[in-house]
């Protein structure tokens, strides 16, 4: 009996070692390419997570599941392959490269539904691998892509202020607010600058993305469509997903220096840098494996970039007309002796200094075989100096109340009869030649969601929460507020601006068949917008000059909040049709319900070498809390008195009186329509035409003021204490529509090596206002509109009418460069009349420009390599010129005929260009109009370490 006790216990142990085993197997190996070891690769299990990703030596293990056959390897530029598991469970592997490097890669973006790849998906999709935000040598996201994605535009401007802490930007001419932004699927928080200067994206906010640190990303996906139906307000133009680094691979250390090849014109106020505009960077990459189950990544950026200035010379004759007194006297004389000394009047026009610190971390973690609780965090901390137009003697004379003027050493351009205070004798002017205002800023901009994943019988769901916010604070130094004496302080606290958000997301989606697929979800999101008032000597009459102070009559938080949900259908009529629907509805709370839709398809032929696709829907975009409460009043000196203007919400009283509603949503109806052709192996050609309607634009209007103190705008005018008023309201309907177009060639044999060749590029159709502005009837009876030459021109001809991006990429051996020609097409402005009617028939106009990048990188080995970057070889700088242009031809045959004899007067003409940029101050970056964000030269050197 004990032996047959011994011999069934010996079984028992035979049998659950023999179960063991084969439930659970460890798998290793090697994956290289021709190179030796590839770090990043994926190894999984087929029909399963489970799975690891290659170490910086290309080698891998984990345990895989009972039942465990296939192996499924791949790696982004590689050709994936499905391999049996052996018995050894020892895998070694060589992939070769893929002849589509991204065509393959499963997208995340555009349908709520079945993720497909890009050559799959019904709707126009860029995207760009970390490599390619690399390649361009830029030091910040936003300037990446400005020479990247053809739709996209950038602009920064020449007297910065508080944009020094974030540049416009837009998406096929849209503004800025009309596209949406996801961290890897979740919605990124506004800024909360409201941007309020004559150029690109006036009146509108955007976020931040100079605040993402490239050094994060895996890759970014650029929906070139309508989707607010997928995913909300703010996707007119389309959306944009960042994607983020995951699972560890290894360590990178990246450390960049960079500067421009020119410092400028020269200035008496020293600054940091020479105006080169040095920049330098030090970004880490690391993180973690969690035993096979999880992983955490992140970035550390570090930077700091110099100012660059390029300010341009002032010209005498319009500087003598806008301060002097048009008789040669004194203060004309004064103007030529000085900017004979200071050919630029000491401007620092061009670049701020910006000081970065950025931080994000991505992590998350399996619970079982089904489920993962993910999470991501990020953190930027800028501090920004920027200078305001300097103020010349013979502009502002305020030596008597600053004690920092800037001396020359004695040599005197000031007279008794220019002194602005008479009780301060001239000899305390001697060697007094001005002061420069400076702006200081101070950004917080952060963003958190943590959320699970789970699938269950083939119902996957996803539920997390996301926070956000912007805050930023101002300083403005250097300076003086008038209206205060001696008594002001030369130091000032103007305030700040604060926006945050809570976001809640639930997303099911099941694929019912193989044909049929189902996703449904919904979103709660509360924000809330906050004024910070200023100190009360930067607000207190004038206010500081060069940046009055927010008043605290105007500050404090206003909230809202709102839910949405939507449906989403997918069906695959058949392999080569598919069609897919989405329908949402929203409610916010302080205007009401929104209800949109959309219905994409594609359609294969030709043994899938041609592919066409067509998308319809219509969006909504909510007016963000800035266009609703922002707020502010300011003094400004004009013919020697202090008259009030600013910016009244349309919740104010003075805004009821003139008439003007509550902001609505604007509404928008897309139409994408295209087709793709891949008549070869390696290559692929796509071509989309898109058209979006706005209606119920929402507009920053001009600065309305009356002729007549009687009319009805006159007398609410001088009711609300004010010379001048503008505000916001759904005034326009725009109609805007244009080609997109990409050819990619790839893998031309070329010597030793392989060749690729990319262009892509965007043109615009039509970009204008349909019919006439929604002017409130208070404003029409007086001859005004909400709307003048120079607001219209911002609107509609401000960004460039094409842009097309011809790029190569060369690879041999250790070495790879990238050589891109962007070309960047021209753009026109129309500026406020200067009283001679001259700007109701000229306009200025940027002539179209190519932009040259060049970039060589070598590996010395797997784990070291430098990159070499010079953007803008040529030192191309955007140049413009004057043309006749009459806003109604023929309407006023005098006026026309007096606008040529200007144009064909050499001097007339000087003096109309010199009042377009402020006497020539902003000739080489245009204040209003201008074309491209460039500085000229820039070279830059990349050292990176992985370990």
């Amino acid at each position: 009996m004990k032996k047959t006790i011994q011999s069934l216990v010996a079984l028992a142990t035979l049998l659950f070692c023999t179960v063991a085993l084969n439930a659970q197997m460890t798998i290793s190996g090697t994956i290289s390419d021709k190179n030796g070891g590839l770090p990043g690769v994926s190894v999984v299990v087929k029909g399963t997570t489970t799975g690891a990703q290659t170490d910086g030596d290309g080698k891998f293990s984990f345990t895989a599941p009972k039942g465990a056959t296939t192996l499924v390897i791949s790696s982004v530029g590689y050709t994936s392959q499905e391999i049996a598991i052996p018995a050894s469970g020892v895998v070694n592997v060589t992939l070769a490269d893929s002849d589509n490097v991204l065509g393959e890669v499963v997208i995340s973006t555009g349908s709520r539904n079945t993720q497909r790849t890009v050559t799959d998906t019904p709707l126009p999709i860029d995207i760009l691998g970390a490599s390619d935000l690399k390649m361009t040598g830029q030091t910040s996201f936003d300037k990446a892509l400005q020479y990247r994605v053809p739709s996209f535009n950038s602009v920064n401007t020449p007297v910065n202020d508080a944009t020094t802490l974030l540049d416009p930007w837009e998406i096929r001419n849209m503004g800025p607010s009309r596209t949406l932004i996801l961290i890897n699927g979740k919605r990124k928080n506004l800024s909360s600058l409201l941007y309020v200067q004559f150029s690109p994206g006036r009146g509108e906010t955007g976020v931040d993305l100079s605040a993402i640190p490239q050094d994060a990303i895996k890759r970014v996906e650029i929906l070139r469509d309508g989707a607010s139906a997928q995913y909300g307000s703010d996707a007119i133009a389309g959306v944009m997903n960042v994607i983020l680094k995951d699972k560890y691979d290894y360590t990178t250390l990246n450390i960049n220096m960079g500067t421009t090849t020119s410092k400028g014109n020269a200035v008496a106020t020293p600054i940091p840098g020479n105006g080169y505009g040095g920049n330098y960077s030090v970004a880490l990459n690391s993180g973690t494996n969690l035993g096979g189950k999880g992983y955490i990544n992140y970035t550390v950026d570090l930077s700091q970039s110099n100012s660059i200035v390029r300010s341009g010379i002032v010209d005498i004759p319009t500087e003598i007309a806008t301060f002097g007194d048009g008789a040669g006297g004194a203060q004309d004389q004064l103007i030529k002796a000085y900017l004979k000394d200071y050919p630029t009047g000491n401007n620092i026009n061009g670049s701020g200094e910006i000081t970065a610190a950025k931080f994000l971390v991505n992590g998350g973690f399996k619970i079982g075989d089904n489920s993962e609780i993910y999470a991501n965090a990020a953190m930027v901390k800028k501090r920004v100096l920027s200078y305001a137009n300097f103020r010349q003697p013979y502009w502002r004379q305020d030596r008597g109340l600053l004690h920092k003027a800037t001396d020359n050493g004695g040599k005197n351009y000031i007279t008794a009869a220019t002194l602005a205070f008479s009780e301060d004798a001239v000899d305390l002017y001697k060697g007094y030649i001005g002061y420069v205002p400076t702006f200081e800023g101070d950004l917080s901009d952060y963003n958190a969601t943590i959320g699970a994943r789970n699938e269950t019988n083939g119902w996957k769901s996803d539920l997390s929460l996301t926070v956000g916010g912007n805050q930023q604070s101002y300083t403005v130094d250097n300076t003086v507020n008038r209206t205060l004496g001696k008594a002001s302080p030369t130091r000032f606290k103007p305030g700040g601006f604060g926006f945050k958000h809570t976001v809640g997301n639930i997303d099911i989606s099941k694929n019912v068949t193989d044909k049929f697929g189902i996703a449904f979800g919904a979103e709660a999101r509360s924000e809330s917008f906050t004024i910070v008032a200023g100190d009360t000597a930067s607000y207190s009459g004038e206010g500081a000059n060069s940046f009055p102070g927010l008043n605290a009559t105007n500050a404090g938080t206003n909230s809202r909040f709102n839910i949405g949900a939507y449906v989403d259908l997918s069906y695959d009529i058949n392999e080569d049709f598919m069609i897919n629907a989405t329908g949402r509805t929203e409610k916010y709370s302080d205007f009401g319900n929104a209800n949109v839709w959309k219905i994409s398809s594609r359609y294969k032929l030709a043994d899938d070498k041609v592919t066409l696709r067509a998308s319809a829907s219509t969006g909504f975009r909510a007016p963000s809390l800035h266009q609703i409460y922002a707020q502010s009043v300011q003094a400004s000196f004009v013919n020697g008195f202090i008259q009030l203007a600013g910016l009244f919400n349309n919740r104010s009283a003075q805004a009821r009186a003139l008439g003007i509603d509550a902001l609505r949503p604007e509404k928008s109806t897309n139409i994408t329509v295209g087709a793709g052709l891949n008549p070869m192996k390696n290559l692929s050609i796509t071509l989309d035409y898109f058209s979006i309607n706005v209606k119920d634009r929402i507009v920053y209007s001009s600065s309305i003021s009356s002729s007549s103190a009687t009319s009805t705008l006159g007398k609410i005018l001088t009711n609300a204490g004010v010379r001048n008023i503008s505000f916001f309201i759904n005034g326009i309907e725009t109609n805007t529509s244009g080609l997109d177009y990409v050819v990619a060639y790839r893998n031309i044999p070329l010597g030793a090596g392989k060749l690729t060749a990319n262009l892509a590029g965007n043109f615009i159709l039509k970009n204008e206002i349909v019919g006439t502005p929604n002017d409130p009837a208070a404003i029409k009876s007086d001859n005004a509109s909400i709307l003048n030459a120079q607001i219209k021109s911002l609107l509609v001809e401000s960004r460039p009418a094409y842009k097309s991006i011809l790029g190569f990429d060369y690879s041999l051996d250790k070495w790879v460069v990238n050589l891109n020609n962007t070309l960047i097409g021209p753009t026109a402005f129309r500026d406020l009349d200067n009283g001679g009617g001259d700007m109701n028939y000229i306009k200025a106009v940027f002539k179209p420009a190519v932009v040259t990048d060049l970039s060589i990188g070598y590996s010395f080995n797997k784990k070291v390599s430098v990159t070499l970057n010079c953007n803008n070889l040529l030192n191309v700088l955007p140049k413009w010129d004057l043309e006749f242009n009459p806003i109604t031809p023929g309407a006023n045959p005098t006026g026309e005929a007096a606008a040529k004899a200007t144009l064909a007067d050499p001097a007339k003409k000087s003096l109309l260009r010199g009042f377009l940029g402020f006497s020539g101050r902003y000739d080489i970056l245009g204040y209003n109009g201008s074309q491209f964000s460039q500085v000229g030269r820039m070279l830059n050197a990349q050292l990176s370490f992985k370990f």
